[in-house]
This record gives structure tokens, C-alpha cells and sequence, in this order.
């Protein structure tokens, strides 16, 4: 952790909405003047598109049918350790982008599947954001949470996690069932022995729960919407968490344990606003007078 140099880890597995999370602190950003430098964890993938699949066939040639992007060696996490670390010590660092479509490529000027060059940060940064699969990780290896000053958990129940990502991959990657079920099946030891431990570290997580039938995610034509959900927000250090104002400023919510919160789907941007503006403005503060 650093007070001169702040850094926020959102974290949460493929098709767990850590776009939309994103999007909310951007909101947060741009209302309150905060300059924050974005990195994204498909940055830090150890293998392009290319040689992803070549060392996914030599694995299942050698017997191994989990590995995955979620594996902790499918990314270069000392990588990303050290970008951490770079820069809560200076405000400096770099990365890059793994190009995911035709989109990109137009965006970025690489093929899609590729990594553009490693690139400086610009100056004058605030803090830094990341948001991807591993933001939380710790092993024998490396210990981001330790770097990180405040770790958010971006966690649907599973079945409405597998739901998102079958549509995602359906609508914007062109994929079939069949494929996006190969992908869970082989993501599934991975996910539970290198994502799911990450959910004990973060500070807050956000837990959308579905109030309608998702108890076969591969045949749902749809994935539930927001007012079909309510969110369980956990703290994992409550004290200072003013819970009163919380459930007053949010209609319809409820205190379930003395760390959390439940609210409607539909007020997840508000309670995110009213719980994560303060939290960063005194990251910044505390950052300015250091």
C-alpha cells in the first residue's frame, strides 16, 4: 500500500460485470476531478490468442484439462506485482492491451489476439485503477492484496455469473453453447483453487443474486435483469461503515448480517456512488498530503 500513490483492484471472473463496476467509477472520477491511470488484467495474460491455443493443446496432449486464462500460470502476475509496486513507490509504470476484436484493432493498430507494445503511464496520476481476473491474488508467489489499498469482489452467484458470459460470448464473440461450456468446464479448477480464494481479501464485494429461475444458465434465453436481482454487499471491515445512512439513502434495503448490506438490483449504481466516493476521496486526500 501506498499513501502517495494509491491503487483500487476490482476483480471478479470472465462475464462477472466488472465492466459495469468500471464504468461507475469513472462516474466517480470524472465528477471529482480524481486523474486515475486504467490497467487492464487481459494485459497481463502470458500468451496471445495464438499461442494460447498451441498451449492448450500441449497441455491436454500431457493430460492437463484446467488450464485456463484463470490459471495463475496462463499471466504474468510478477508482472503485475511489480507494476503495483513501481507504482505505489513512484506513480510510474506501464501496459499494454490484449486486442480482443476488429473493434480494437481499429482502436489500437494490432490484430485482434495480440498485445499492443508496453507503453509509459502518462503523468500526474491520481491513482491507479485495474480491473481484470487476478487483482487480489495472493500466493507463494505474489501478494497484490498487500499492494492494493482498497480491493473490490465483483461476484454473481454462479449460476447468473455463467448465465452473463454465455451471452456475452454468444452476442459479442460469435461463440456456441457447446464452446462457452468447454470454457467453464475447463476454467472450473481454477476458478475455484485462484478466483474464488481473492473474495477473502477484497474489502468490499458486490454479490448480484437472481430472485427468478437460473438453475440451468445453458438454456436461459436471457439473462435476468436488474430488477430481478437484489445485491449483497459485504464489507470486510465494517467499523466506520455508516449502515443507518446506507439504508436510509437506499429504498428498499436491508442489513442482513452486522457486514452487510442487501439492496434492489436496480439501486447497485447508487450504493456504489454512496459507498465508494468517500472511500476514494480519502485515498486522494490522504495521497495530496503526503
Amino acid at each position: 500500500m501506498s499513501k502517495k500513490h494509491p491503487i483500487i483492484s476490482v476483480t471478479g471472473s470472465s462475464g462477472a460485470g466488472t465492466t459495469t463496476v468500471k464504468s461507475t467509477f469513472d462516474q466517480i472520477f470524472r465528477r471529482e476531478g480524481i486523474t486515475a491511470v486504467s490497467i487492464e488484467g487481459d494485459a497481463f495474460h502470458r500468451y496471445d490468442r495464438a499461442a494460447m491455443k498451441a498451449e492448450l493443446t500441449d497441455r491436454l496432449a500431457a493430460g492437463d484439462a484446467t488450464f485456463s486464462h484463470f490459471s495463475y500460470d496462463a499471466n504474468e502476475l510478477e508482472k503485475l506485482e511489480e507494476i503495483f509496486r513501481i507504482y505505489g513507490e513512484t506513480g510510474r509504470g506501464q501496459t499494454r492491451h490484449y486486442v480482443h476484436d476488429e473493434a480494437e484493432a481499429a482502436r489500437w493498430g494490432s490484430p485482434p489476439g495480440t498485445f499492443t507494445d508496453w507503453a509509459p503511464f502518462e503523468d500526474g496520476s491520481d491513482l491507479l485503477f485495474y480491473e481484470g481476473l487476478h487483482g487480489a491474488v495472493v500466493n507463494d508467489g505474489v501478494d497484490l492484496a498487500a499492494l492494493a489499498d482498497l480491493k473490490i469482489g465483483v461476484v454473481p452467484v454462479v449460476n447468473l455469473e455463467w448465465t452473463q458470459k454465455i451471452h456475452r460470448d454468444k452476442a459479442q464473440r460469435g461463440y456456441s453453447t457447446e464452446a462457452v461450456t468447454d470454457t467453464i468446464l475447463r476454467r472450473m479448477h481454477a476458478y475455484v483453487h485462484c478466483i474464488c480464494p481473492q473474495f477473502t481479501q477484497t474489502d468490499i464485494n458486490f454479490q448480484r443474486v437472481p430472485v427468478v429461475d437460473t438453475s440451468n444458465p445453458f438454456i436461459a434465453r436471457w439473462i435476468p435483469t436488474a430488477d430481478e436481482s437484489l445485491v449483497v454487499i459485504r464489507f470486510r471491515n465494517p467499523k466506520g461503515i455508516d449502515f443507518p445512512y446506507l439504508t436510509q439513502m437506499i429504498d428498499g434495503s436491508w442489513m442482513s448480517r452486522a457486514n452487510s448490506i442487501v439492496i434492489p438490483g436496480p439501486k447497485m449504481d447508487l450504493a456504489m456512488q454512496l459507498i465508494l466516493t468517500p472511500m476514494i476521496l480519502r485515498l486522494t486526500g490522504e495521497a495530496r498530503r503526503a
